[in-house]
């Protein structure tokens, strides 16, 4: 007789995605989730005598809730106890809650792991957190040999790209090859994602990846990783996949850089084009200087291309000459202004930008203006405008760490590190209080109140259609669509956070030093 194996009784990975401020991507993240830690959890998945589940706070429907309305880990634990729990630390300004999360974890025993960009650059105070190991950049081969070996004595003495405490004392094993290369997996070896492993969670957006890593040098910007990617077809089969077994429709290409292969790129999408047609959504993260490469953009366009995401920075010459990124602002807008004819145009924008003493400084008027006047000439679908944040591992943090114009975490926690509040001392004739408004009063001109009277167009929508044609008169309805919704999230940016509150304590933060 053949035993039954029951995989109830097999140990419990979790995998935790913490919940973040109210943002400009907080409606999309109820449709999606990450990929990073949601590839670690297939990885783990395919361990024999593991189970695993994925806990998306920001993708959270349906599950036990504690009284702030997140998802209660009591609840979760008791329902079906971890023997390990993973943190992604990809967003600095969650670490509070991964803290928050780990204790309560490591108080019930359970085995704490860490990984993402926080804790690689900061892995002792991540492991001061109640996390018992960091997990060194991909961690899909790590986290297989941490599982597997879990209940050995010393097991972590055998595991490279690590770092952990022992004895109170703070250890890494990192490999000297793996730190030349910054290579991580061969992604054509990697499973396909399995979203099935998320728990209370919904599924619209699927988030796909073939390029890891960047080239690019960018002052603010924390992704050194050297470039590699998976082929072109590995990417194609996922996406099948994902069709034929979840009969999913909308992807978001999370790659941050699709130039560092370009060829292998436009291969994907002819692909795509030649199996779909334009029945598939796609949204990706685009540069600027692609606007060059029309060839590039047909071929994007007719596989199902609809919005790009792209990184303008800033439309003051001194800004991006400090961030390094090679063009100027009136480069930009011809860029854009090709851009636009193939897809509908997301802009992302760094206000109040620190500048080095020999930079000519302007007021926070001028810098709202110029802004104003980008956006006015660039005519975009949508606009997110955030204060400059130093990221940890950036060149950034350590110029104005440097200069002595960090903030200290005890008045600007990492919670404030969502690119809304102020982390450092402003440039010359600018105050803190002035700087924190900047964002603001820019996004204010764009998500206006005046939307709503544009909208509502929609009830002689058919006659504006027939006089203007169906494409203008579509494209200007979604963007007044995406402006009264901005217009809501600004609202209700306002209500939840205490600025003033902050604003006064950096003020008074910074009389004390003066005295």
């Amino acid at each position: 007789m053949i035993k039954t194996i029951d995989k109830n009784d097999w140990p419990l990975f979790r995998m935790i995605i913490p919940v973040s401020d109210v943002n400009v991507f907080t409606r999309q993240a109820r449709k999606t989730t990450a990929l990073g830690p949601l590839m670690v959890a297939t990885a783990a998945n395919k361990l024999w005598g593991w189970r695993v589940e994925v806990i998306d706070e920001n993708n959270y429907r349906k599950g036990p809730r504690d009284s702030n309305g997140l998802p209660d880990h009591t609840v979760l634990q008791k329902e079906r106890p971890a023997t390990a729990v993973g943190f992604y630390c990809g967003l600095t300004s969650t670490m509070p809650r991964v803290w928050k999360t780990a204790e309560f974890y490591h108080r019930q025993g359970v085995f704490t792991i860490a990984g993402a960009w926080h804790a690689l650059y900061c892995p002792e105070e991540t492991l001061n957190h109640n996390i018992d190991v960091v997990v060194h950049r991909d961690a899909e081969k790590v986290i297989q040999q941490i599982l597997s070996n879990l209940e050995k004595e010393k097991f972590l003495e055998n595991i490279s790209e690590i770092s952990f405490l022992e004895n109170g004392q703070f250890k890494t094993n990192t490999s000297e090859i793996a730190q030349i290369s910054g290579l991580g997996p061969n992604l054509n070896r990697l499973p396909f994602p399995d979203f099935g492993l998320l728990r209370y969670a919904k599924i619209k957006i699927y988030p796909i990846n073939r390029i890891r890593g960047c080239s690019g040098n960018c002052e603010f910007c924390s992704v050194n990783e050297k470039p590699h990617w998976a082929s072109p077809k590995h990417l194609f089969e996922t996406i099948k996949w994902l069709v034929e077994t979840r009969n999913a429709k909308e992807f978001f290409l999370v790659d941050d850089s699709l130039k560092e292969d370009l060829k292998g790129t436009t291969e994907f999408f002819n692909m795509i084009a030649d199996k779909y047609g334009n029945r598939l959504d796609f949204s990706i993260q685009l540069w600027l200087k692609i606007a060059e490469n029309t060839e590039f953009l047909q071929v994007i366009k007719k596989a199902g291309v609809k919005i790009a995401c792209i990184g303008c920075e800033s439309p003051i010459n001194e800004d991006l000459k400090v961030m390094r990124k090679g063009y100027t602002s009136s480069k930009m807008l011809e860029w854009i202004k090709v851009l636009r004819r193939y897809l509908k145009v997301h802009i992302m924008l760094i206000a109040g930008y620190p500048l080095k003493e020999r930079d000519v400084f302007l007021s926070a008027k001028e810098i709202i203006e110029r802004f104003r006047e980008f956006i006015r000439n660039a005519h975009p679908d949508s606009v997110h405008v955030m204060l400059a944040g130093p990221a940890v591992g950036t060149d950034l943090r350590k110029r104005l760490e440097k200069n002595g114009r960090l903030f200290p975490l005890s008045i600007v926690p990492w919670n404030k590190y969502n690119g809304r509040f102020v982390c450092f001392k402003p440039d010359k004739n600018m105050s803190v209080r002035e700087l924190q408004g900047i964002p603001f009063k820019i996004m204010g001109r764009f998500y206006d109140f005046w939307s709503f009277v544009r909208i509502s167009r929609i009830i002689i929508f058919p006659i504006d259609c027939l006089i203007r044609r169906w494409k203008p008169g579509h494209r200007s309805w979604y963007k007044d669509a995406v402006k009264s919704g901005g217009y809501l999230l600004m609202r209700r940016w306002k209500r939840k956070q205490q600025v003033n509150q902050f604003i006064e304590e950096l003020e008074n933060y910074q009389t004390t030093c003066r005295e």
